[in-house]
């Protein structure tokens, strides 16, 4: 059974249902969250924490003001390691190969499965 316990999460998600899912799936696998509700708010709550602050980011691609591509270049000039997962309902290949080339590490689509997200996000922070 993996586990996300104790991690760190900085969730970014503009549409507030999804928003309620996410962060109750992971508050309930023991996960703190904070949450960002567009690119640029995930950027600039990312600039300010602590080295190491946080796991990893789940980052919705669409979303106001900044995009979630836009938003993980930002994230990736000041840290290569954090582990960004694009959620999305866009499923597709050519959406896959982007966020791979925006520097995400994984691509989760939605409506999310939970234990593909825990099983992800476990797998992206060694935490097995």
């Amino acid at each position: 059974e993996k586990s996300i316990k104790g991690l760190h999460i900085l969730l970014a998600e503009d549409n507030e249902l999804n928003m309620e899912i996410a962060e109750f799936i992971l508050q309930n696998e023991g996960a703190d969250v904070t949450k960002a509700w567009n690119g640029r708010e995930a950027v600039e709550i990312f600039e300010k924490s602590r080295p190491g602050e946080f796991d990893i980011i789940l980052m919705d691609i669409m979303m106001p003001e900044m995009d979630g591509l836009q938003a993980t270049q930002c994230i990736r000039s000041f840290d290569h390691d954090i582990p960004i997962v694009a959620m999305t309902a866009n499923a597709f290949m050519e959406d896959k190969i982007k966020a791979k080339k925006a520097g995400m590490n994984a691509h989760l689509s939605k409506p999310l499965d939970k234990d593909k997200l825990i099983r992800v996000i476990a797998k992206l922070c060694k935490k097995d």
